[in-house]
């Protein structure tokens, strides 16, 4: 019997995802702006089962609702979540519906997501615990081969879900922050920021572990909102160092 995959959420994430997996599967799309949906294809497949429901809406209070209410809206034998979420939320959407969830975090770049998603292994866990997830983990495996991602299952989601926040957002927003504050060092004593960092070239080129990143402001709608997500305090600093870092650009321009 075919079935359909469906897309709930068709952003930044969400849009790349679909043709991703539209160009090998049967596959429709759902978005709030409904100038995003693909009505052909909606008229098309809307009628078949679902076997996927692709959740790549924005996280918010209202997450685990808004998953629940697409659920109930088509009945899919799996829940796929790529959005960024709050360690936990997996567990409590799968204690919602009461089906297999599986959490399988995104990454790559907004404006090359598309080429990135198959550049990138997609990392994916699921609840063992869980019924049918053997099942749901083979079809998930299957789904990824079809669309020729590289796949690594992990032995449960929220050790995934820590792993997209802390050793990929916050990590990466880490390294900035330092970089400001070298910055901000270097012009204190008046001395050239890229000079000084010259004296580690050579350590990075063989150990690797001394990269120098620009020490721009941290904008954008990934590393500082992703805090929020985990909520540390001492990660909470980047925050804290980017806002100084914003007053101290806008004195050195005036």
């Amino acid at each position: 019997m075919i079935k359909k995959n469906v897309v709930a959420g068709l952003g930044e994430i969400g849009m790349p995802i679909f043709k991703l997996i539209s160009a090998k599967n049967e596959t429709i799309g759902y978005d709030i702006n409904e100038k995003l949906i693909d009505a052909e294809l909606w008229n098309k497949y809307e009628k078949l089962k679902t076997s996927f429901l692709h959740i790549c809406i924005p996280f918010s209070d209202k997450f685990v609702q808004n998953v629940v209410k697409s659920f109930k809206q088509f009945e899919p034998e799996v829940i796929v979540i790529h959005s960024t979420i709050s360690p936990g939320t997996s567990k409590k959407v799968q204690d919602k519906v009461g089906i297999p969830v599986i959490y399988s975090a995104t990454r790559g770049v907004h404006k090359r997501m598309l080429r990135d998603l198959k550049r990138y292994t997609k990392f994916f866990a699921a609840d063992p615990n869980m019924k049918n997830s053997k099942s749901a983990i083979s079809n998930y495996i299957k789904l990824m081969k079809k669309c020729g991602v590289k796949y690594k299952k992990l032995s449960n989601p929220l050790t995934l879900e820590l792993a997209k926040i802390v050793v990929d957002t916050s990590y990466y927003g880490w390294l900035i922050t330092y970089s400001q504050i070298s910055k901000m060092i270097a012009d204190k004593n008046n001395v050239d920021f890229d000079e000084m960092w010259s004296f580690s070239d050579e350590i990075h080129k063989f150990l690797g572990n001394r990269p120098k990143m620009f020490p721009g402001f941290i904008g954008g709608h990934c590393v500082i909102p992703n805090l929020e997500l985990i909520d540390n305090n001492l990660l909470n600093l980047i925050n804290d160092i980017n806002l100084d870092y914003s007053k101290y650009l806008k004195k050195t321009k005036l």
